[in-house]
């Protein structure tokens, strides 16, 4: 290893001291356009040292046809500027996608710091683009044209959201102004990609290690099993490791009977981020909440939620916190309901305790085992992962008629990942994706979709778009395959319904194609696939026994429809508090209504009582806490979804109405349905405004009384 660091080191210098060799160049995967099939990245070619000179050559190119639009002696056209624009840089868009996945999944030492090494740089060089002042003249002089009268409604969104972005990056402001927000830039680069590393060290540095088998009691086998098998791979045979990955920490949280260890390693999860040692992230925290406040009020905004909204469907924070608040009203009684009835078993048992955090999964289970007679442990068998994923196909080839077949010429990143060519009912090409499902050491926590390769016309050619889904579910252990529980098997539907989107995409320009569309309209085709998950007919598709290939019976799909809206009041309390935890950080202003002494500033903030203050307003009970605590917080420091979280249930406005289309025409496979979704939201992207979009496809706006009812809230 330090030897091939050396070397890594001396290739590094090379590149900067003596730009890129022809050798080099013809030996870097990256220089060209992919040669595979179907153009999928060949990570059987690509190493560690071909980043860096990509990267560096990939920002050259750029600024070249940059350059070239600046430089055009024409007039400025649409086509000439804003198109122009909008097909540049692809050599860099196709470096950064792979490092994406990478550094996501299989992040190390040596990937780290080429990430360290290469954000500045690129925030450095979006910056000289985005204030560019005589490429703005030109787009300006586009924009302000009224002379055409002829664009499509796509072309009108490109023009204004290009226009839009320039002005929001801060190209109007003077020298002096855009020079701080130039800082600004890089100190936030550096602060997100901080909160980052921290939180992926803090998640794989973890072990609670058992060595005596009494504390296992309660534990499913195959729970049982993978931590064996998690214990031998870090050479502590004969013991059992549980670790911070949701796969590990969450059955565990569920079954085990040893309450001491269920707080230690549910404390552990919670306080990543939080330790007060070299990976706490209190002082990114503070810095990434400053900067983006300073960076709104720069830009004209009161509030970093504020400078956000404006180009989302909620369009301001009172919007979003009036969604939250009227959710809230609903779960925290029904929350406050479950904890009593959990407390009950609790004392029932011979407990003499208090119900804590680290105790709602335990009691959850057995009230779930005593009200419902269900086991998760007796589904497990029938959702095999590749079952699950089966039957995710079948459910798109039932409504869309796209087929999947799996393609094991593909090169891929990690021998787990599997790749599949998509094809439309008349047997069209659509485009490709990738399933990475499981947990390992250096992949980030959670589940996301993203894409190798959008879909797009570049110079009137299709371009077929290349998507992945990642997941972390515990992968193969004893002899016996991936087994998913419930809320994994949603997972897998929910993402995979991004990945539609990015699919069945139908968009003229790369920046409106896809999951290119508002925060809060993006989890819309996400969270609508979750619907069909556990619909009888679709369960008698794909939930079957992995030993006996037996359907999943009907009294166990009786079962599973009985508990739908089990454990609800937990589940949307922890969600609302995350959001309303979210907005509490970005609405924060320099006004003298903000809630700090005299003279002090964000930077002398108390992290961890700030949290609690906004919890204890919102009368958040001891027995729950928000589904992600600030120091972990990935999806709002440093995941883009910054005074966004509430999007998740914005959206699942959307997603209840939109499914209610379905069941109205008495078939969850209409035909006629599905067609329209598919031609005025999979396939449209941000070509128009979301709102048209939805409407385009339901006749009207979403009736809000859907996500109550489908949240068992109201009957």
């Amino acid at each position: 290893m330090k030897k091939f660091l050396f070397i890594f080191s001396f290739l590094i210098m090379l590149y900067s001291c003596n730009g890129t060799s022809n050798k080099n160049a013809a030996d870097n995967p990256f220089f060209t356009e992919f040669t595979t099939p179907n153009g999928v990245p060949p990570f059987d070619k690509i190493k560690a040292e071909h980043f860096l000179p990509a990267f560096e050559e990939g920002m050259k190119q750029h600024n070249l046809e940059i350059d070239s639009i600046v430089n055009n002696t024409e007039a400025p056209t649409f086509e000439n500027t804003i198109v122009a624009l909008d097909e540049s840089g692809r050599m860099l868009s196709r470096v950064s996608a792979v490092l994406s996945v990478m550094t996501g999944t299989m992040s190390d030492s040596v990937y780290q710091s080429i990430e360290k090494e290469i954000a500045p740089k690129r925030t450095e060089h979006y910056d000289n683009i985005n204030f560019n002042t005589a490429l703005f003249e030109r787009i300006k002089a586009v924009h302000d044209d009224t002379t055409r009268t002829d664009y499509t409604t796509e072309q009108k969104m490109l023009l204004e959201k290009t226009y839009k972005g320039f002005v929001r990056s801060g190209i109007l402001l003077d020298g002096s102004k855009q020079g701080r927000l130039r800082e600004i830039n890089q100190e936030l680069s550096e602060a997100t990609l901080n909160f980052n590393q921290n939180l992926l060290k803090e998640t794989d540095n973890y072990q609670l290690i058992i060595d005596n088998k009494d504390d296992l009691s309660g534990l499913p086998d195959d729970v049982i099993a993978a931590a064996a098998k998690a214990a031998k791979d870090k050479y502590l045979e004969g013991k059992w490791l549980f670790g911070l990955s949701k796969p590990s920490w969450e059955p565990f949280l569920q079954y085990a009977d040893n309450r001491a260890l269920r707080e230690q390693l549910y404390k552990a999860m919670y306080m990543r981020g939080d330790n007060g040692n070299e990976f706490d992230n209190k002082e990114n925290i503070k810095k990434i909440v400053g900067l983006r406040l300073e960076k709104a009020n720069i830009l004209g905004y009161a509030s970093h939620a504020d400078y956000v909204l404006e180009e989302t469907m909620a369009k301001t924070p009172d919007n979003v916190m009036k969604l939250l608040n009227d959710i809230w009203k609903y779960a925290l009684p029904q929350a406050k309901k479950e904890a009593a009835e959990l407390q009950a078993i609790a004392k029932k048992e011979g407990h003499d305790i208090k119900l804590e955090s680290w105790d709602w999964a335990y009691y959850a289970e057995k009230l779930r085992k005593e009200k419902y007679a269900l086991d998760e442990e007796v589904l497990k068998p029938y959702f095999k992962a590749d079952n699950v994923r089966e039957g995710v196909f079948a459910v798109a080839n039932k409504l869309y008629g796209i087929t999947f077949k799996q393609k094991t010429d593909v090169p891929v990143y990690q021998q787990d990942v599997k790749a599949y060519e998509v094809s439309d009912a008349d047997g069209t090409f659509i485009g490709m994706i990738y399933f990475d499902d499981f947990a390992r050491q250096g992949k980030r926590p959670g589940a996301w979709m993203s894409s190798f390769r959008k879909q797009e016309i570049f110079k009137g050619n299709f371009v077929h778009p290349i998507i992945y889904n990642v997941g972390n579910y515990n992968p193969p252990t004893d002899g016996k395959p991936a087994l998913l529980t419930l809320d994994q098997v949603e997972t897998m539907f929910h993402e995979f319904g991004h990945g539609l989107h990015g699919l069945l995409s139908k968009c003229t320009y790369n920046a409106l194609s896809g999951t290119s569309v508002s925060r809060d309209f993006v989890e819309l085709p996400s969270q609508v696939m979750e619907h069909w998950a556990f619909e009888p007919e679709v369960l008698k598709i794909y939930a079957k026994h992995y030993e006996s290939g037996k359907v999943i019976p009907n009294e166990l799909i009786q079962k599973i429809q009985n508990t739908g809206y089990f454990n609800q009041g937990f589940r949307t309390t922890e969600l609302v508090a995350a959001a309303i935890l979210d907005m509490k950080w970005y609405t924060l202003t320099n006004s003298p209504s903000f809630n700090l002494k005299q003279g002090e500033g964000i930077e002398q903030l108390d992290v961890d009582k700030f949290e609690a203050d906004a919890m204890k307003e919102i009368g958040l009970i001891d027995e729950i806490i928000p589904r992600y605590r600030s120091t972990y917080f990935q999806h709002v420091f440093s995941g883009g979804y910054s005074a966004g979280y509430y999007s998740y249930l914005w959206s699942e406005v959307l997603d209840s109405d939109a499914f209610q289309a379905f069941v109205e025409k008495g078939n969850i496979f209409d035909q006629e349905t599905a067609k329209s979704f598919r031609d005025n939201i999979l396939s449209k992207g941000g070509t128009d405004e979301p709102m048209t979009l939805y409407k385009n496809f339901r006749g009207a706006e979403p009736n809000p009384i859907y996500l109550l009812k489908n949240r068992g809230f109201v009957k």
